[in-house]
């Protein structure tokens, strides 16, 4: 139950807690509230996220600058996308927000100012030859990362567990392997966790697949 809460799925919750006759731990109504606020991340609308944020407790990024800096960082990015995307597009937009919203902070920490400074040289070299550290700015991934800071933030600040056990024991179960495997127990080239779906999945007929695409959420908050 606190997988499907914690990673949001709140139609799977509900369905899971009623099949189950259990009482589930948190309001399974304030999910959304989180995927509206992933969704947003994932789709590159940070100022609708960070303005969601505030709504939901204000002192979330109040309390948590690094978190604050990496959404408006990742602002600046998807600012500086939209413009490297367009011929002889006008790059003051992405000007005004990089000194008005992350200039002044940037001095309060290294790690801010090295992360400013790479992220401007995306308007220097071209989108389509950019070095690794730089590419990774513009890479998907950041956003899910963000989605997911944002997420173990707002758990943390309802009193919820930042993550799920179930992540627990699979980390657990994969470094058990490791330690076998370096201690050169008999073990098969690749475990199966159980977790692969069945035919009747792939058919279309498993019923948590279903669940999960059918209840109006998209892919679960990623860790």
């Amino acid at each position: 139950m606190d997988y499907l809460i914690n990673e949001g799925y709140p139609s799977a919750a509900k369905k899971f807690a009623l099949e189950a006759n259990i009482q589930p731990k948190a309001d399974v109504d304030s999910i959304q509230e989180r995927v509206e606020i992933r969704n947003a991340i994932h789709g590159g609308d940070i100022q609708s996220a960070i303005e969601k944020i505030n709504e939901l407790n204000p002192q979330i990024l109040d309390q948590n600058s690094p978190l604050h800096f990496a959404l408006l960082r990742l602002q600046l990015v998807e600012l500086i996308r939209s413009c490297t995307s367009t011929p002889n597009a006008d790059i003051t937009p992405v000007l005004t927000f990089a000194t008005t919203q992350l200039a002044p902070r940037a001095p309060t920490n290294p790690e801010f100012l090295e992360d400013l400074e790479r992220t401007m040289a995306l308007l220097i070299f071209p989108p389509d030859n950019l070095a690794p550290p730089l590419a990774a700015l513009l890479d998907p991934n950041l956003r899910k990362t963000v989605a997911n800071r944002v997420n173990e933030a707002i758990l943390s600040s309802q009193g919820a567990r930042r993550e799920a056990r179930i992540r627990n024991l699979v980390r657990l179960r994969a470094w058990a392997e490791q330690k076998a495997r370096e201690a050169k127990k008999d073990l098969p080239a690749t475990l199966d966790l159980g977790l692969d779906h069945t035919k009747e999945d792939r058919d279309g007929h498993g019923g948590e697949d279903s669940v999960m695409q059918g209840n109006g959420e998209s892919e679960a908050m990623v860790t």
